[in-house]
């Protein structure tokens, strides 16, 4: 009877599963068939003359950002710049830069490098390059400022409301994964790892071997502002304190093939070493994948402030012309089981914004140790730092780049300042960042600000009443008042923000690492953790 029951089930799944696939082949066809005439009638029938290339980048692109952030697609130049970006090599000016409306802005330069050889600083507006006008240019200006090694090229730059001249030439540059590492007074090694490209494991382990060699006996791997990178990478760094064979992390996916397992492969370095590795909230990716696996095998511990929640894999598939679609193709979750990934894109709100899952919601898993962590999107820290928190107004003051103007404002008006090893942003430093804010009017506004003025703009269309427009504009003045207070609120954390775009304006990076090692309060708890062998022991177990 087994058998009888059996083959009729077997063949309906079959059926089942062959026409749902016809079905969806056929749905998709149609829709490009529909896509592919309306295109052409559009571009052959329309008033004006068209651009089918750029009609075509805004379909693509308005298509995939319904689904999520990272969902991209890359043309031509995208493509290289990904495998620059990977490579840690690239021909350019040696600097962060921002292109924005009509100019393109020196975010950082770095030292000894092309744009500070040339005397660009932080702060500076680029608004000529060679013999075009950055504000002229259709395409992204910043394309403009790469080409071959050894290739000059006049730049006229705007620095507080002056414009000035300089000759810039291009170099090779060698972006490393490990950009500084050093001994601490108390024996303990500390490692910054920035980014994960197909250097970072190898640096890694040079800057741990060297510690070592140098009487390192405690490390601090430092990830806080690390956005990730090469999943390979993130396995292998990993790999540097756990054992070979560990499982690291799982991508899971409604496609089968793309629910995997990922284990370490390599003979570790040192297991044993005391370890903790330090986030917040903008380490991302593969800087969770190893702060999550390190947490979950209870190799070491995580400090700072929870971090940003981006547990979406990526796989590039080739198009055509030398084109990519970078896709989302899977999840990533920590040994333990934990989901990696904050926002949930597939489920938006009435604004159509992704959704966060809630506190009260958050699932509890276990360590190799037993020991409970909660899942909700990014690592939760083992001791939270108050210091390396994201606060709603913080973010938005980042992203309104209040606390990067107000560096350049602070650099240029303290000409004078020399003594950086103890540089401390004073209280009446402070009051004058927030009065820089509200002369300044930066538009930085929280989900209930922009929800509420919404409704105030309904309301004038609607011509409601005097009273309830009262209410309204009295409610906005009440939610002003708040984000004042939120400044003195945050004030620590954004105080940190402030100090660190201070110093890097006179001693670089590298200053502002030299800086951390006696200053920065995550490094210190960090060092009298470690230095507590039964305080760190009593944590992991």
């Amino acid at each position: 009877m087994k058998k009888k029951t059996l083959y009729p089930v077997v063949a309906i799944i079959i059926l089942v599963s062959t026409v749902s696939f016809k079905s969806d082949f056929f749905e998709i066809a149609k829709q490009i068939e529909i896509f592919t005439t309306m295109f052409k009638e559009v571009n052959m029938n329309y008033v004006d003359e068209t651009n089918p290339a750029e009609l075509m980048d805004t379909a693509i692109k308005a298509m995939l950002d319904d689904l999520d952030p990272y969902t991209k697609y890359w043309n031509e130049q995208d493509v290289e710049a990904s495998k620059i970006r990977n490579a840690g090599e690239y021909t350019g000016i040696g600097a962060t830069v921002k292109t924005v409306k009509d100019k393109i802005i020196i975010i950082e330069p770095y030292k000894d490098y092309p744009a500070d050889k040339a005397g660009l600083k932080a702060g500076d507006e680029i608004i000529q390059i060679g013999d075009i006008v950055v504000s002229d240019f259709e395409e992204d200006a910043g394309e403009l400022l790469k080409g071959a090694s050894g290739t000059a090229v006049n730049i006229t730059y705007r620095r507080q409301g002056e414009a000035k001249k300089t000759v810039l030439t291009r170099e090779e540059i060698e972006v490393k994964a490990v950009p500084f590492y050093t001994l601490l007074k108390d024996n303990t090694g500390y490692i910054v790892l920035s980014k994960f490209n197909n250097k970072a494991s190898s640096e890694t382990v040079g800057a741990l071997k060297d510690l070592k060699a140098k009487g390192a006996d405690k490390i601090i791997l430092d990830l806080r502002g690390n956005p990730g990178g090469l999943l390979s990478e993130a396995i292998n760094v990993t790999n540097i304190f756990v054992p070979k064979g560990e499982l690291i992390t799982t991508t899971k996916s409604a496609i089968k093939k793309y629910n995997k397992e990922y284990f370490t492969k390599k003979t570790p370095i040192d297991t044993e070493i005391p370890l903790v590795v330090l986030v917040n909230g903008r380490s991302a990716s593969a800087s969770e994948i190893v702060s999550g696996s390190i947490q979950d095998l209870d190799r070491g511990i995580v400090i700072g402030a929870r971090s940003f929640g981006k547990g979406l894999v990526q796989r590039p598939k080739k198009l055509t012309y030398g084109t990519q679609v970078k896709i989302t193709i899977s999840r990533y979750y920590t040994p333990s089981g934990r989901c990696i990934q904050a926002l949930d894109y597939w489920n938006r709100d009435k604004n159509n914004k992704a959704v966060r899952i809630d506190k009260k919601d958050f699932k509890a898993f276990k360590t190799k140790n037993g020991r409970t962590v909660y899942d909700g999107g990014g690592i939760q820290p083992d001791i939270e730092i108050e210091t390396s928190k994201f606060s709603t107004i913080t973010t938005s003051l980042l992203a309104s780049d209040a606390i990067f103007d107000y560096a350049t404002k602070y650099y240029y008006t303290h000409q004078q300042e020399t003594n950086i090893d103890n540089f401390k942003l004073t209280e009446k430093d402070y009051e004058d960042f927030k009065n820089f804010v509200k002369q300044s009017d930066f538009n930085y506004q929280t989900a209930t600000e922009k929800s509420f003025k919404k409704s105030l703009e309904i309301a004038k269309r609607d011509k409601l009443d005097e009273d309830i427009f009262d209410a309204y504009t009295a409610l906005l003045s009440s939610i002003k008042t708040s984000k004042e207070k939120g400044l003195e609120t945050h004030k620590k954390e954004i105080k940190n923000l402030l100090t660190d775009e201070i110093i890097k304006r006179y001693v670089y990076r590298e200053g502002l690492y030299e800086y951390y090692v006696t200053h920065n309060p995550e490094i210190t708890k960090s060092q009298e953790i470690l230095g507590n062998k039964s305080k760190y022991e009593g944590i992991l177990k």
